[in-house]
């Protein structure tokens, strides 16, 4: 039996787009609660798109979007490669789903948490070991106080590594799930297997619930990303390139600007010297040479 990829476009939004019960556990796995209020109960599915106030403003569309009874708003992105405007989209649309909560004469009382859930399949935090990631007003002087209205969080699928089940065990399952399945793996984990959810997930990724205008898309899908990222790594090779030759250039620069400043030190050193020797006053040799008085009489 095969299984998709679940991180592709089509198997994501099969899973997660589709079965409120599936993208609740896994917003309960991932999300940063802490108490049993926290956790969500029941989940309804809200339009993706993020239509503008108006014609002018920027339209823009998530993966899932959904609310649960509370009022709380979540976002859920599977994004495949990190690039340098993706933050700046997360941060506009985790905003705009904000501010949409209010319509005209509302209080501003009324408004309730958001919460953007967004999956990498790319590091962007090389230098850093854990693959969590979790952004929110804070003070930065008192880290115990923030604002818990927005929250943004980024998940490094590669940098994770199954260790333990003894703690948040949905949360180490559900990114197995994303980080095993559809990898060429010859069999699926037990652990898998009989988790009622996993299991669920799994049956909508197999390969027989795609027909083939599904699969020659899903086939399109990766040659697209393998495109993108052929052509980001040749953009970072030629502007590398690029920015090596102008620091170069610029080192030369700089290294010909402070031979020649060490030059006119050396040779106003020199011409001090004679006049010294000479008699010739203190005053003068400084008009001569520019130098300090202090400078001269140290030669």
């Amino acid at each position: 039996m095969r299984y998709l990829d679940p991180k592709a476009d089509l198997t994501f939004k099969k899973v997660f787009g589709k079965h409120p019960d599936l993208v609740k556990s896994l917003l309960n796995a991932l999300l940063p609660f802490e108490k049993p209020e926290d956790f969500i109960d029941e989940l309804d599915y809200m339009p993706a798109e993020l239509m503008p106030v108006t014609p002018f403003r920027k339209y823009s569309i998530v993966d899932v979007r959904c609310r649960d009874k509370r009022g709380r708003q979540f976002i859920v992105e599977m994004q495949m490669m990190w690039t340098k405007v993706f933050v700046q989209r997360v941060v506009f649309n985790t905003a705009k789903a904000y501010t949409y909560q209010l319509g005209k004469g509302d209080d501003y009382g009324e408004t309730e948490e958001v919460y953007s859930l967004n999956l990498i399949n790319d590091i962007f935090e090389p230098g850093i070991e854990d693959y969590y990631h979790y952004y929110r007003l804070q003070n930065v002087k008192y880290s115990d106080h923030f604002f818990k209205d927005l929250n943004i969080i980024f998940v490094e699928l590669p940098k994770f590594k199954p260790t333990t089940f003894s703690e948040r065990r949905m949360q180490v399952l559900w990114l197995r799930f994303l980080t095993e399945i559809g990898n060429n793996q010859k069999e699926v984990p037990e652990e898998m297997l009989d988790n009622p959810e996993i299991n669920k997930a799994l049956g909508e990724v197999e390969e027989s619930a795609f027909d083939d205008a599904q699969l020659l898309g899903y086939d399109r899908f990766w040659d697209s990303v393998s495109t993108e990222r052929s052509f980001y790594s040749d953009a970072e090779r030629t502007g590398l390139a690029k920015g090596m030759a102008e620091g170069l250039e610029k080192g030369k620069e700089k290294g010909l600007a402070e031979g020649r400043a060490e030059g006119r030190a050396e040779e106003k050193t020199s011409i001090a010297k004679n006049l010294k020797s000479l008699g010739i006053p203190i005053e003068s040799i400084c008009k001569a040479t520019g130098l300090s008085a202090e400078e001269i009489n140290k030669l």
